[in-house]
């Protein structure tokens, strides 16, 4: 995984970080994506203040949120809060109004720098109003966008961190995946950012690509509580992991559709993990799992990428921080792929790419292919 040619470590050392700080500006990581450019300190703090400017949200966002059952699952208060804001879209006004082709990209990047502003907002809102009693937190014009949303999650350092942390990674939009593929699809009908990016939200509401990271949490507890909370042997650990592919499961959290090594994403957070909580049950677990697990599966032989993908470890971090909601992790997962995604569309529109539109194929055809008929 690469950002604009860098790799994860290169983009933690080479961006510029807030004072007292290990993981870059959320801010400047937005800038490199959509310039291809490293920022100065300077250029990255007018970024950071351009985004409070843009970050309030609508009151009737938030009304519209209150209407809806507390039981209503966050990612569909989070599709629902971003879509309701397209009215204010920028581009679906100049689109109207009648603007050359040559100028699709600007109000475009309007829209996806006032949206992606917004979301952390949005995003701690649904939080503390559906799992803390009703008590949203309200943004501290003071904080860059990781602080102001551990600020508003009411958790303290170093979760300002693990917000930067966890969104810079999750900012992966390699086309091939559901999120990235559907907000660049619809964009592709000159959709507003707000639209596009509520489809990609939906789409990453799918169990088989955002809800992993929660299956790995809850898989790793509930082989804990067999053990009275105890940390397993490595036998009892391999025996549970080959009871598991005998039934027919996967290990959660390992193997990739694109990858065939460790995801560097698991590998960033491992390494957070090993400074903060080294000591953590849950933790040790992982990696014990992370010890073990790849050379059952090589030995399995079913799977093409024996080594620990990136929700292999995301939970556990923020299990260890409080935010112990399963159903909320991919909300934050939509918090950072929003920044890729966003970016993408963006220069879409300056690239002047056409509406997509893939080959229909007939079942007879089908058949046809594959020689039975």
């Amino acid at each position: 995984i690469r950002f604009r040619g860098m790799t994860i470590p290169e983009t933690f050392a080479a961006l510029p970080k807030p004072p007292g700080s290990d993981y870059p500006y959320v801010e400047a990581h937005w800038y490199l994506l959509l310039t291809g450019e490293v920022p100065t300190e300077e250029e990255t703090l007018e970024v950071v203040e351009e985004f409070k400017q843009r970050a309030k949200v609508p009151q009737y966002v938030f009304d519209l949120l209150r209407t809806m059952p507390r039981d209503t699952h966050p990612m569909t208060m989070f599709s629902a809060a971003i879509v309701a804001m397209q009215r204010e879209s920028v581009f679906a006004k100049r689109y109207a109004e009648g603007m050359s082709k040559m100028e699709y990209w600007d109000p475009m990047y309007e829209d996806a720098s006032t949206l992606l502003a917004r979301l952390p907002v949005i995003g701690a809102y649904i939080y503390r109003m559906k799992y803390r009693e009703d008590t949203p937190i309200d943004p501290d014009p003071s904080l860059d966008f990781g602080g102001n949303f551990a600020h508003m999650m009411g958790i303290d350092h170093p979760y300002d961190d693990v917000a930067r942390m966890y969104f810079i990674l999750h900012s992966d939009h390699e086309s091939g995946n559901v999120s990235a593929h559907t907000t660049h699809l619809v964009a592709s009908a000159l959709s507003d950012a707000y639209y596009s990016l509520a489809a990609g939200i939906n789409g990453l509401a799918g169990p088989l690509h955002g809800l992993a990271n929660q299956e790995v949490l809850r898989w790793t507890q509930n082989f804990m509580e067999k053990l009275g909370g105890k940390l397993p042997t490595k036998e009892q650990l391999e025996q549970a992991l080959w009871d598991t592919l005998n039934s027919g499961q996967v290990i959660p959290g390992y193997g990739h559709a694109v990858l065939r090594k460790t995801d560097p994403r698991y590998q960033a957070q491992r390494e957070f993990c090993l400074k903060h909580l080294p000591d953590y049950p849950l933790f040790q677990l992982i990696s014990m799992i992370y010890e073990v697990t790849p050379p059952i599966l090589k030995k399995h032989g079913k799977a093409k990428n024996p080594w620990p993908n990136v929700d292999a470890q995301s939970g556990v971090v923020q299990w260890y921080y409080g935010v112990t909601e399963y159903d909320f992790y991919t909300v934050l997962f939509g918090i950072g792929r929003a920044m890729g995604v966003l970016a993408n569309i963006t220069w879409d529109r300056a690239l002047g790419y056409p509406i997509e539109r893939p080959k229909s194929v007939t079942t007879d055809m089908l058949e046809e292919a594959a020689g039975i008929k």
